[in-house]
């Protein structure tokens, strides 16, 4: 397997105009091939599963108990026609929106386009991705933002704040996302998109309670001279969620004292595979869903994101990581897992994973640019096998990451071997790295 794995740069127009019109329109797609964020249990099939047959030293224990993993799986293959359009085929394993996982450092993705589609809205107050942001702060419970040391300047941007989620999935970055954003604001627009289950409730490692997190903080855009151009009072969620009831395990930890009965996901963020693919998808094949699915942002944006999506840390002026504690494949876990050390450049992973009381979770779309190889993988496991939740002792070195890197591996080693009627242009995927 290992053979198969052998300052922010300043891009010019052209090559952003270019790029840009190359990636719409190579996202185009007659509307029989439009992937909906909708699900049916129908759509279950064999595919995946003989598959993981081949390998049954890496993935018998999965498939023999599937629920209790609570594994799913969908695989997307993806067809160039002679103009390079791309059609899906979608394969699915075990997926069922209403098995609940928690979706952990993965709703980041939604709420960072969000952020990035309400500031297309404040363009009229001449913000953009780059302008500071001032955090204050109005309850006991809220922390305030003044400077960030890990910029050029130590001014807090929206932009620095994308970074940070996708290159190291910073819990911080992402709160403040969502105070600007603001609770009710992020589920109506997701809701309007289509996405109608999805709840986000909640900052993440942060020990507030519901009404805590319907308050969101008072924000503060300022140019560069340092004016305000826009205010934003603090605001107070009115949405009304469903009410659930997803119990799990057998106990949790509470002030150091086990509790022996199930713990209560039932006010904790949620939002299906499905749903997540499909966001990710809309970002890299914009013209591939339905309208009201693409997030209203400009197509210097979504090269923005494009570049952070895939970007190693490595790769990365500001901020600066060590590469002995941020490693290439941080992140990573389709296909990587674990691994350690620097990864090759010609394959590259867009993607938003998360890991929190023992769910792993990674969305992704995969290119290898010397093979011509595309396709987008995504998947969830438990690894909890005890029950107990909040021990830290969850299985993710000895479970998680090594299902995560084989099921990667299997479906990339189908991928060298499948036929393909056309070679597919990636070119609109090659992004220019920080360094």
């Amino acid at each position: 397997m290992n053979a198969f794995f052998a300052l922010t740069t300043i891009r010019k127009r052209v090559f952003h105009f270019c790029t840009i019109a190359f990636l719409l329109s190579s996202a185009c797609t007659s509307s029989k091939q439009i992937h909906t964020a909708r699900y049916t249990s129908e759509k279950n099939n064999s595919f995946l599963e003989e598959l993981l047959k081949q390998q049954p030293g890496y993935f018998d224990h999965v498939l023999k108990n599937p629920d209790s993993f609570r594994v799913q799986i969908i695989y997307t293959q993806i067809n160039r026609s002679k103009n390079n359009r791309p059609a899906f085929t979608h394969h699915y394993f075990n997926v069922d929106p209403a098995q609940y996982f928690y979706p952990a450092s993965t709703v980041k993705m939604p709420v960072a386009l969000t952020a990035l589609e309400k500031l297309k809205r404040l363009k009229k107050y001449r913000i953009t991705r780059e302008s500071p942001i001032i955090t204050e702060s109005e309850l006991q419970s809220q922390t305030p933002v003044y400077n960030d040391p890990t910029t050029p300047d130590g001014k807090p941007t929206i932009a620095h704040y994308i970074k940070k989620i996708f290159l190291v999935s910073d819990n911080d970055a992402s709160n403040r996302l969502y105070e600007f954003v603001g609770q009710e604001y992020l589920n109506n627009a997701l809701h309007k998109k289509g996405y109608q289950d999805v709840e986000l409730l909640h900052r993440l490692s942060v020990k507030m309670n519901e009404e805590e997190n319907r308050h969101t903080n008072p924000v503060t855009f300022l140019n560069d001279s340092g004016t305000v151009i826009y205010p934003q009072p603090a605001q107070v969620s009115a949405l009304i969620f469903q009410s659930r009831n997803i119990l799990i395990g057998n106990g949790y930890i509470h002030d150091g004292k086990l509790v022996s009965e199930p713990f209560n996901f039932s006010k904790r963020n949620q939002i299906s595979l499905p749903d997540l693919q499909s966001i990710l998808q809309s970002v890299l094949f914009p013209l591939s869903v339905r309208k009201k699915q693409r997030f209203n942002i400009s197509g210097d944006d979504r090269i923005f994101l494009l570049q952070y999506l895939s970007q190693y840390p490595a790769e990365t002026t500001h901020p600066h990581y060590d590469s002995s504690a941020i490693w290439d494949g941080y992140g990573k876990f389709l296909l990587w897992g674990s691994e350690k050390g620097p990864l090759p450049k010609h394959i590259r992973v867009f993607n938003k994973s998360g890991g929190a009381y023992g769910f792993l979770t990674d969305v992704a779309y995969m290119a290898d640019f010397d093979k011509s190889i595309e396709f987008m993988l995504s998947a969830t496991i438990y690894c909890n096998s005890d029950g107990i939740f909040n021990d830290d002792r969850y299985d993710y070195e000895k479970l998680g990451f090594p299902f995560m890197k084989h099921l990667g591996q299997i479906i990339y080693e189908y991928e060298s071997k499948r036929n393909r009627r056309t070679i597919p242009d990636l070119s609109a995927f090659k992004m220019k790295y920080d360094r």
